[in-house]
């Protein structure tokens, strides 16, 4: 993974395929060592995280590859690839994800994009990014990627893939927060995974019950008994 350079002007250095990096993320120490040295692979992990435990999404990539016969994901093979004959790798049981085909078609086009607008290299969205406002924008930009997503990866790509152009951890809002627990950006082992999980329970519950008191205040809302 690309590391930031000792200049301390904040821009990223190198290929983006240099020294790999030790996550945690996917509990599983074949997947994460994929997700260390594999830019495509982190942001395939990314895109796949919704809707399904953290753990699942970021292995998913190196599912992927044992799949496609190979120990690395490759965009420009990603994106060539007959669209049915893709979706049946995500189909075919144990399931990519909870959603196969529809997360199949988001993966596809998210490396065809990479293909037409980086050359196929997935470390190129970040590279050169001087700021991070820059690399923001280049995230969302991603296909399946919203404004969280986004900030996510960005803190992801910062606190642990060494990623880090100026101003980055603002941008990444409050994922980019010292010592949160907030995301995947934050997990390096099982007890920040459930500090993480937690964070996310409290937070959905939180959102649930605000829902609630906000329909309750509606006029003609029946009174609860």
């Amino acid at each position: 993974m690309t590391t930031s350079g000792s200049s301390g002007k904040g821009k990223t250095q190198g290929t983006g395929k240099s020294e790999a990096v030790t996550l945690h993320i996917a509990q599983n120490p074949e997947a994460d060592e994929l997700l260390g040295r594999s830019p495509l692979a982190a942001l395939v992990g990314m895109l796949l995280d919704q809707q399904v435990p953290m753990e699942w999404a970021f292995t998913g990539p190196y599912t992927l590859a044992e799949r496609m016969g190979s120990d690395d994901l490759d965009a420009g093979r990603i994106a060539a690839y007959d669209p049915d004959a893709f979706t049946e790798l995500f189909t075919t049981k144990p399931a990519l994800h909870r959603y196969p085909g529809s997360m199949a078609k988001r993966v596809q086009q998210l490396c065809q994009f990479l293909v037409a607008e980086y050359d196929g290299d997935a470390s190129a969205v970040w590279r050169d990014a001087a700021t991070g406002d820059e690399l923001l924008e280049r995230l969302n930009a991603l296909p399946g990627f919203g404004e969280q997503k986004a900030r996510i990866f960005l803190a992801l790509l910062g606190k642990q893939l060494g990623v880090r152009p100026k101003g980055w951890r603002e941008a990444a809002g409050p994922y980019g927060e010292a010592g949160s627990h907030r995301s995947v950006a934050d997990i390096t082992g099982p007890e920040s995974l459930v500090e993480v999980r937690a964070y996310k329970q409290e937070a959905k519950a939180a959102a649930k019950a605000a829902k609630t008191a906000k329909a309750a205040k509606k006029p003609g809302a029946s009174p609860k008994k």
